[in-house]
């Protein structure tokens, strides 16, 4: 008896996997090229929404909580975005949102040795202004606050 015959139905077991993986690969290949190139023209760049997806989720984003893998272990990092309504010592009360829409009012209380930036220069709590756009990210061990001034319309 000859391989072939004695083999007959793995061979044939073989020869149909590849052909349904490779008219499942065309059949893949073509409607994403197709999807891609849809998002592509609609959006007017070059590969869709996927190249500047999770950008546009930050940029819009105004609140959240992270948490991240550090030497350490795993740690919470959260952040919070948007104008300020006033400063009272370590008290600093901010409008969540961006710069057409509102979330809420939150306060928040900025430790002692939080490193602040104005306008990308050092600063202190007191050089903060109400109506200057903010970013607040707090750390297990540090908290930033990153503040600037809005430019004029």
């Amino acid at each position: 008896m000859s391989v072939i015959r004695r083999h007959s139905r793995l061979m044939l077991v073989a020869v149909s996997c590849v052909v349904i993986g490779a008219g499942a690969s065309a059949i893949a290949s073509a409607g994403a090229s197709t999807t891609t190139t849809a998002r592509a023209a609609h959006h007017g760049h070059r590969h869709g929404l996927r190249a500047h997806g999770p950008r546009r989720w930050a940029h819009r984003a105004v609140q959240g909580e992270l948490v991240v893998k550090t030497k350490q272990g795993f740690v919470n990092v959260s952040f919070e975005r948007g104008k300020i309504d006033s400063v009272n010592g370590q008290q600093l009360t901010l409008t969540e949102g961006t710069k057409t829409a509102s979330y809420k009012t939150v306060t928040l209380t900025i430790p002692a040795g939080a490193r602040i930036r104005d306008n990308r220069k050092p600063a202190t709590m007191s050089d903060l202004k109400p109506g200057q756009r903010v970013l607040v990210l707090t750390a297990p061990k540090r908290t930033l606050v990153i503040a600037h001034t809005p430019k004029s319309a």
